[in-house]
Formats: C-alpha cells, structure tokens, sequence
C-alpha cells in the first residue's frame, strides 16, 4: 500500500507525465542505437527528441496530431535548408536572418505558434551541430538529418498516444494549480486583516497583487486546456464536471479579491474586539481549504470541508456581539461588516460545492473565448500589427536576429572547436527583456559549469559506454523535469548529456573547455544584444500598461452596471471582462517585477511611482470585485437605482484618465470630480436605527469606495506621465 499511494502521488505531478514521456523516447533511441550496432546514431536521435519536446504544445490528440504535422514540417525544411546553405557562409547567415525573424515574429500570433517556431529554431541549430561532427562533407550527412527528423517524429508519436490515453490528466492537474494558487492568495488575503498597527500594508498589497498574478495565469492555462478538449465533446461530462470547476474557480476569485472597506479603518475602529482575528482566521482556513482541494481533485479523494464552519460561527457571534453593544461610532461599520461575512459564507459555499458541482446547471453559460486567429487573415493581421518598434515582439525578433548572425560571424572568425553551441546558447538566453535575459545567463553559466564537473566525473568514474548512455538518459529527463523552474539543474543536466553523448563518438574531455567557452561567447553576445539592441526597459511601457489597466477596469465596470440594469448572468460578456481586468492587473504586476531587476539608472523613480499605481489600481479592482459579488437586478423602487448615473460618471472619468495616459498627456485631477461624486454618494433611503446597522447596500458603498480612488489614481497617473517624460530622453540617450 505504501508503495502504491507513493506511485499515485507521484503520478499527480504535473512534470512526472513530462519526463516520463522523455525518457520512453530517449530508451528507445539508445535501443534502437544499440540494436543497430552504431552508438552514434544516439546524438542525433536525442538532438531530434529534445527540439520536438520543447515543441510540443497542450492539446487534445487531435491538436497534438495537427501540431506534430506542422512542427513536423518546420523542422525538415529548417534541417534541410541548413544542410543546403551550409557551404555558403554569406547566403546562410542571410538564410539565419530571415528564418529566426520570420519565426519569432509568428509568435505574434499565438503561443501554440510561438512554441512551434522557438523549437525549429532550436533544431535549426542541432542541425548545424550534427553536420559540423561529420565535417560538412560526408555524403552521411543527408541521412543524420534524417535520423534528426526521426527523433523528432518518435517522441511526437510518443506525445499523441499519450494525450489520447490520458486527455484528462493535465486538465486536472491544472485545475489543482488553480486552487492552490487561490488557496495561497487567501493566506495572503487573510495577513490584511491582522489587527496590528504599524505593519507595512502597501508590501502586502503589492505581494497579493503579484500572487494574484499567479490565480490569473493557472486560471489561463486551465481555461486553454479545457478549451482545446472541448472542442467536438461538449457532451463529455467529465469534461464538463471540470469546466464548472473551473467556473466556480472564477466566482472564488471575484469574491476573494473583492474588498468590502479599508482595513485600515477596521482596524482602528475594533482593534480591541476579535472581529477582524475572526475574519483572519476564516480566510486563512479557506485558504488551506483551497489547498486541500487541489490535492483532492488530484488524488481523487472526497474532499470535506467542515473546519471552517466553526470559524464562520465565531464570526457571526463576534459582529453579533458588537451590535449589542451599540457604540454609535461603530453603527456606520456594522454594514460592511456584515456585508463581509456574507461574502465569506457564500465563499464558504463556493468552496465546499467545488468538488462535486452541478454539471447539468443550464443556467450558467458555458461559452469559452477563443483567443486563436480565426483565418489566416486575421493571423496575418496580428502579425503585421507587431511590425512596429512599440512591438516587444518586434524588438525582440530584431536583438535576437542581430545577435544570432554576430554569433556566427564569430564563429567563422574564431573558427572554434563546436562554434554551433555558442548560438545555441545565445538563443536559450537572449530572452524578451532584460531582467529575464540576466536571470538565464547566470544561471546558464553556473549550470554549465557544474553540468561540465558532473560530465568530467562521469566519463571519468565510467568508462564504460553503456553505463554512460543511461546516465545521458537520466540527465535528459533530469533537463525537461527542470528547465521551468530549476534552469540551474536543467543547464547541468544537459551540459552532462552533451557529454556523455558526444564520448561515445570522440573524446568528451576535449568538449569541455570548448562548451564553456562557447557558453562563455554566446552568454555575452545575448547580454550585449538585450543592453544594446533596440532594449525593451520596462519604464517605457509603464504609463502604457496602466493606461490598459484603467481602459479593462472600465469595461469591468460598465459590465457589472449592466448586470444591475439587465439581471445577473454569468455570460462570456462579464466573463471576459472580469478577466480581462484581472489579466491587465497580473500584466502591470510582471512588468514592474521585471523592472525593479533593471539596472538602477534605468528605471530610476518609475518603479516607486509604478508599485504606488499597482495597489492603487488593485485596491480598486478589489472595490470593482465586491460590486460584482453582489450584483442583482435592481427593482425601479429600489433605493440604489438612483446611483446607477453616478457609476457611469466614473466609467467615463477612468476612461479619461486612461486616454490621457495612454497619449501621454498632462492627467488632470480628479479631486474635484471625486468629491462631486461622494456627495451625490451620500447615504440614500435609510432610516431608523435597525436599518442602519443591519442594511447594506453594496452599490452605494463600493461606488464611494471606488470614488475616493479617482484622485489618488489621478495623482499617481500623473506622476507616472510626469516621471516617464523626464527619463525617456536619459533612457535614449544611454542606449
């Protein structure tokens, strides 16, 4: 039993079904290779397999199929367009440059297209490697490549088979990611209702709005992988079971980013009572519910959640307790409060009804956005509308072209031992920014160095060849196991296959100062080419970026006032507001996290003035959330009915703000328009001391709250605009 449910563990690992599909592929080569008696025919076999798994794109088997044709087809032409240009230095650096700008700029128009395109380039540059070890000349050469192509089809078959035998895996696996991203988000969420005064609650915003980063992506993954197996098995209920996981995944999120008042004045106002412990402690069980669901749903394990019930009561006993008390000055406070554990109960709800929800809700619609192009026009159209130097796609097809052909106008000058390697390095490390491009070049080059010691030991310790294969192996699918989140071990990992491949052919000890001079060369081509070419620092697409955080905010907004007009619906319209919303926020948050790993003098004070903007704009999508939590039709004779103007008011008032951030003019205040806005705000309808503490009406105070960030917003966009125009002369200058 023990052994079994560590297997079944093991098996929920998102990575495990990765590596072991890896390590099928490279057993079968090295079988194949020893049955045939030539061991050579391993590198370029592995070579095939390595550039067809970075290829290799989520799907259905049927996408997988159609994917594999197309990669199929990219990697022969790459591998026989470089066997055809490869006598003609001049005609195959114009062939590289056109090939690595036309496939990076295709990326444009999708990540399935930007997956394809990354690992032809990659075996573009084994193919380089694998006629330069047969010098170019052997009449052999034809048939390596080949065998290159072989590789590459043996591991997509591998690939196909294996979606088609386990379709539902990765869904599932990607749907405990997005609880467990929510259950940590709520930890987090819990930390603001600490009732301790003096602790930095910028820092914890700003930490919330990056892990919200993290809902945001798993909540993206999750929604492409049902999508792509949805199509043609709508009727599939298991399938459907998991797209209301997904749903009700959405709904947790909107009501755990949604803020109901300034914890701040909470905790002033009841720092003595327990309320706001009571709040803490819920969020905090619900938060390790979430997590406990996702390894329910992965290990397929009742889930049942009592714990927080207990909490829940504590809580109401405690907001029950400081309404028999009656102080005046906490009457204003008894409305949010019970507005907030009436979110929290339906949170409650939502995460006990995630495990087995109702799949046969015809309610709910089920429609999925599809961002893929539609036609090949529309696909072109996405590509011609990043042929321009605002594009980060652009930039970073021209830097890593330029750096691509220097590269090889080195080597053909150095003519070293090996040379291809030094683009390929510089292609793993040349990356679209310049914060990622600096984390993968020191991490290539410790890796390196320690995958050239672990290769130094092995060939040494084992000379004998087929103790060395199986050690190339393990360190194959050591790489895909890591190459995500440990490229240290990853880059030692291949470092060490590289090694102990190639001696089975030559001697592997004369590889090792050759592949750390080329990783050496090729780091410094990338790093000079990211710091030189056409550089994509943050700071010059920051008032962008908030200018699209306001623009998305807006449409969220107009699309939760809908929803009071029309009735609420959880169509695709609100749907993919809401995410949208989420996903400019998550954007801004990545963009300013990449920024603060520039150097200093390039980034300057806009990163103090963007950090200051993100928990402003969070803050109000937090404020955005609670109104869209409570959304419901509103009666004519209901008192809120009346507010529905003054939110319109606020939507053309962010659209403002946006539209001069985004042309970079001067932002007016919104002070005066603010304060407008509060007194039209104003307490409406109420009357009799009951009514006052037990009555909430979520319209009214999340449209004040939500008010009284216009002008902080307003201030904030200023300085933005304001510091961005002071330090894009100096930023242009220096580059």
């Amino acid at each position: 039993m023990p052994l079994t449910h560590s297997l079944r563990r093991l098996w929920t690992l998102d990575k495990f079904a990765y590596s072991l599909r890896v390590f099928i592929a490279f057993s079968g080569a090295l079988l194949l290779s020893g049955l045939a008696g030539d061991v050579a025919l391993v590198i370029p076999l592995f070579l095939g397999i390595i550039a067809s798994a970075l290829s290799e794109t989520d799907d259905s088997w049927q996408g997988r199929l159609q994917a594999l044709v197309v990669t199929l087809l990219c990697f022969a032409s790459a591998s026989f367009v470089v066997q055809w240009l490869f006598p003609w230095p001049w005609l195959f650096a114009v062939g590289l440059a056109l090939s690595t700008f036309t496939l990076i700029m295709l990326g444009a128009i999708g990540q399935r297209y930007a997956t394809i395109a990354s690992g032809t380039l990659i075996l573009s540059i084994y193919s380089m490697i694998n006629i330069e070890q047969h010098g170019g000349v052997d009449e052999d050469v034809a048939s390596r490549q080949l065998l290159l192509l072989a590789g590459a089809a043996w591991y997509g078959a591998i690939s196909v088979v294996w979606c088609a035998l386990f379709s539902r895996q990765p869904v599932k696996q990607s749907m405990a990611r997005v609880y467990k991203a929510l259950g940590e988000f709520l930890i987090l969420k819990s930390a603001l209702f600490e009732p301790v005064r003096g602790v930095d609650v910028e820092a914890r915003r700003v930490a919330l709005a990056r892990q919200n980063g993290q809902v945001v992506e798993a909540l993206n993954q999750a929604k492409e992988m049902i999508f792509r197996r949805l199509e043609g098995q709508r009727g599939n209920r298991k399938l459907n079971r998991y797209l209301q996981i997904y749903f009700i995944a959405q709904d947790i999120h909107e009501r755990a980013s949604s803020t109901h008042y300034p914890y701040s004045a909470l905790t002033d106002a009841f720092f003595h009572h327990d309320v706001l412990f009571r709040c803490q402690r819920l969020l905090d069980q619900q938060g390790r519910a979430c997590r406990q669901l996702a390894k329910s749903l992965l290990l397929n394990r009742p889930f049942s959640h009592e714990q927080s019930e207990q909490a829940l009561a504590d809580l109401r006993a405690s907001i029950d307790n400081l309404s028999e008390r009656g102080k005046p000055e906490w009457r204003p406070l008894m409305r949010p409060l019970n507005a907030l554990a009436d979110n929290l109960t339906t949170l409650e709800a939502q995460i006990a009804s995630a495990h087995n929800p109702d799949t046969d809700d015809e309610r709910r619609d089920s429609a999925l956005y599809d961002r893929s192009p539609s036609s090949l026009q529309e696909a072109w159209k996405r590509v011609r509308l990043n042929i321009t130097l605002g594009s980060p796609t652009f930039r970073h097809a021209v830097r890593l072209t330029t750096a691509l052909v220097a590269g090889y106008g080195l080597l053909q000058w150095l003519d070293p031992q090996q040379g291809f390697w030094i683009l390929l390095t510089t292609l793993f490390v040349c990356r679209p920014n310049f914060a990622t491009t600096r984390r993968f070049l020191s991490q290539r080059i410790v890796g390196t160095v320690l995958g050239l010691v672990a290769g130094w030991a092995s060939i040494s310790l084992f000379p004998q060849p087929l103790i060395q294969s199986m050690i190339a192996v393990a360190a194959g699918v050591s790489f895909f196991a890591n190459r995500e989140k440990h490229y240290v071990i990853a880059t030692a990992s291949i470092t060490l296959l590289v090694l102990c491949s190639f001696n089975q052919v030559g001697d592997g000890f004369d590889l090792i100062w050759p592949r750390l001079f080329d990783t050496l060369l090729g780091s410094l081509i990338a790093g000079l080419a990211v710091f030189f070419i056409l550089p994509d620092w943050q700071g010059r697409r920051l008032y962008r970026e908030a200018a699209k955080v306001l623009t998305n905010h807006r449409r969220y907004l107009d699309e939760i006032v809908h929803q009071y007009e029309e009735g609420k619906q959880d169509d695709l319209a609100y749907r993919l507001a809401r995410r949208n919303a989420h996903n400019a926020d998550a954007a801004l948050s990545t963009l300013l996290t990449n920024m603060l790993h520039e150097p200093g003098h390039y980034r300057k004070q806009d990163a103090d003035n963007g950090l200051r903007f993100l928990v402003l704009s969070n803050t109000l999508l937090s404020h955005l959330s609670a109104l869209g939590a409570h959304r419901h039709r509103l009666a004519e004779d209901e008192d809120d009915a009346t507010l529905v103007p003054q939110a319109k008011r606020i939507s053309a008032l962010l659209e403002q703000l946006a539209e001069q951030l985004d042309k970079r003019l001067p932002v007016e205040p919104l002070t005066a328009p603010a304060n407008e806005l509060l007194s039209q705000l104003g307490e409406h309808g109420g009357s009799g001391e009951e009514k006052a503490i037990t009555l909430y009406r979520p319209i009214q105070s999340q449209l004040r709250l939500i008010a009284e960030q216009l002008g902080p917003l307003s201030d904030a966009a200023h300085r933005l605009t304001d510091s961005n125009a002071e330090s894009l002369h100096a930023l242009d200058t220096a580059t």
